[in-house]
């Protein structure tokens, strides 16, 4: 049984209930009850800890550090997983997010875009600031794609 399906079969169980719509706040409402953790790719992993990470009550002092949690998700799922991440941020939490989706970059307070290439040919702070002064920074491949997301 999907998780989105379990969480609506649960309701009358409060602590399941909620458990199960965070899994899916998150993007993981397609994953089924009882999969086995080594088929989860590394972005479902992540967000799993991260659902985890919500049930417990907010400090408002924690730093999230996630890598390309977006990784496999539809950008229906891509949304759900920004306005999570945007709860974080609005209660005093700092997140940290290593990504190449152009939806979840647009969305950051500040990008730290390192380049100019992959691998050997990278490692670099190309740019940095608000996204909207990334697009601005000739050398940025990053920029010019964003550019095209920002003018939507």
């Amino acid at each position: 049984m999907p998780i989105e399906e379990a969480s609506s079969f649960f309701e009358s169980v409060p602590a399941i209930s909620r458990f199960l719509k965070t899994l899916c706040d998150v993007g993981l409402g397609y994953v089924r009850l009882g999969q086995s953790a080594p088929t989860l790719s590394g972005g479902e992993a992540q967000r799993v800890k991260l659902a985890t990470e919500l049930q417990r009550r907010s400090t408002g002092r924690t730093i999230y550090v996630l890598d390309e949690p977006t990784t496999g998700l539809h950008f229906e799922d891509v949304r759900k997983l920004l306005l999570v991440l945007n709860r974080l941020v609005d209660t005093g939490n700092t997140v940290v997010v290593i990504e190449h989706n152009l939806d979840v970059i647009k969305s950051a307070d500040w990008v730290i875009d390192l380049g100019p290439e992959g691998g050997s040919g990278g490692g670099l702070v190309v740019a940095e600031g608000r996204p909207e002064e990334i697009i601005k920074v000739s050398k940025s491949y990053t920029g010019k794609f964003l550019l095209e997301v920002l003018k939507k």
